[in-house]
């Protein structure tokens, strides 16, 4: 029986390869048939987001709204990854997303995926399933990604902040471009009433009021004292230290050199660009951002 260290000594980091105009890895690519011929039911809810852009707080979210009073159990023993999870991945500890959503007892099965919205197998569209995607501001994005890179052995390797920093503007990262992923996600609001976007900034800005949103876009309504009691589960340091929550039991993660929930800050970006840095990224945000109804906020 292998420990975890000598288990994931084993992993080999993947490469990034060309899939569809999209770059990504074999560990999200490998089950590619089941992911496009899945089979979604009218009431599943995805949860769609870039990586590192608050998918595992929303899925946490979502989870307490629905199952907190039902299944307390669940809560303080299966992890949120198998609660939630991941539609796309393949990895070798876990049987394949497809299979782990198809085998959930849940209703509304809560699914998670950072799929670009091209990627999305059509069954979501033609059940007319509701969507929940959450966009973060670049710069935090790239900061959150390269730590996030750094300690999770199935994700390429990272290599020093500077060349990581020109491969998050060209576009060679996991699931794509930033600036694809939440401008056509954005697009697809504009045709799809069912898709709820928010924002990183304003979940960490006003927790209760995007939590207020959620509910009126999924059609629920807690009670005043649950949704404050919900709302103080969610704080970022109490996640932190929630073990069914910080993947701390997730084969595959060097928590010695970073942690998955890490600051959960606006702005943290500051500490790590330089100004020439921060100044190239914004003309080459300037080029790529077409659509002015789309703004982010880089500090609240």
């Amino acid at each position: 029986c292998k420990t975890p260290d000598s288990w994931m000594d084993s992993l080999s980091r993947p490469e990034l390869f060309d899939f569809h105009g999209v770059s990504m890895t074999r560990y999200f690519t490998d089950n590619w048939d089941n992911i496009q011929n899945f089979q979604a039911r009218p009431d599943d809810i995805l949860i769609a987001t870039y990586p590192k852009a608050g998918n595992t707080w929303v899925s946490y979210i979502l989870d307490l709204l629905y199952f907190d009073q039902t299944s307390p159990e669940c809560q303080k023993s299966v992890p949120i990854y198998a609660r939630v999870p991941v539609l796309e991945i393949t990895f070798p500890s876990l049987q394949p997303g497809t299979d782990m959503v198809d085998n959930l007892l849940t209703s509304p099965r809560l699914i998670k995926t950072h799929l670009p919205v091209q990627f999305v197998p059509k069954s979501f569209w033609e059940q007319n399933c509701r969507i929940v995607y959450v966009a973060r501001n670049g710069k935090d994005s790239v900061v959150s990604f390269f730590h996030q890179e750094r300690m999770t052995m199935i994700l390429p390797e990272p290599g020093d902040w500077s060349s990581y920093l020109q491969r998050f503007m060209e576009g060679k990262m996991v699931f794509g471009s930033w600036y694809d992923h939440v401008n056509n996600w954005w697009e697809k609001k504009q045709m799809y009433s069912n898709l709820h976007y928010m924002f990183y900034e304003d979940l960490v800005e006003d927790t209760g009021r995007e939590i207020d949103k959620l509910c009126c876009f999924l059609g629920l309504s807690p009670s005043a004292q649950e949704k404050e009691r919900l709302a103080g589960r969610v704080q970022f340091d109490n996640m932190k230290q929630d073990n069914v929550v910080n993947h701390s039991a997730f084969l595959g993660m060097d928590f010695k050199l970073s942690s998955f929930i890490r600051k959960g800050k606006v702005g943290d970006w500051k500490n790590h660009f330089t100004v020439a840095q921060s100044e190239e990224f914004d003309e080459d945000y300037k080029k790529k951002m077409k659509n002015p109804t789309l703004t982010f906020r880089n500090e609240i």
